[in-house]
């Protein structure tokens, strides 16, 4: 099969890391890369043609800094249970746990690319707060559908469902939710 060149982001949050990747799928290189995304949007692909990006082979032994440590940690990935096993999935519910200053659980809906459709941030109290895409600013995937993790964190569409429902919406100058990171 051959091979083809895709625009690869691994987005940290402040800022993003982009490359040139040739491989033969857009899974092969989410299954190669932890954390990456893959950009097809015809407009941002365009606007990148511009910029003076390193082009890579998906075999190549030796990458740029930041992509080895990416293929480094999906390597360590790929040997656990769990591995992959979501990846598949159109939606994907799941709880995931925040602890700082101000503990909390969110439940989140999560969609093909690995972006919040739909989220609950459940206090310590138990009330909930809920938001969705129109409440954050900037969206990027929030998960790495490969994470052998994902599936312990797994949840019904039906317990989301029910957090949803009894959850209120976010008030304005409400701090929550934005900064959520894996």
């Amino acid at each position: 099969m051959s091979t083809q060149r895709y625009l690869v982001l691994h987005d940290y949050g402040m800022g993003g890391l982009w490359w040139w990747i040739h491989a033969r799928s857009v899974r092969e290189v989410q299954e190669t890369f932890a954390q990456v995304e893959v950009i097809d949007d015809p407009a941002a692909v365009a606007r990148a043609e511009g910029w003076n990006l390193d082009e890579i082979d998906i075999g190549t032994a030796t990458l740029p800094a930041g992509l080895n440590e990416l293929r480094a940690t999906r390597d360590k990935q790929r040997a656990l249970p769990g591995f992959g096993a979501l990846a598949d999935k159109q939606v994907l519910f799941l709880r995931q746990l925040w602890d700082d200053d101000e503990p909390a659980t969110y439940l989140m809906e999560i969609g093909p690319d690995g972006r919040r459709v739909r989220q609950v941030e459940v206090a310590e109290d138990g009330t909930g707060i809920k938001t969705d895409a129109e409440d954050w600013p900037l969206n990027p995937p929030m998960v790495d559908l490969f994470d052998p993790q994902l599936p312990d964190q797994e949840i019904d569409r039906e317990e989301f469902e029910r957090a949803w429902a009894a959850a209120r919406g976010k008030t304005a100058g409400s701090p929550i939710g934005d900064g959520l990171q894996q």
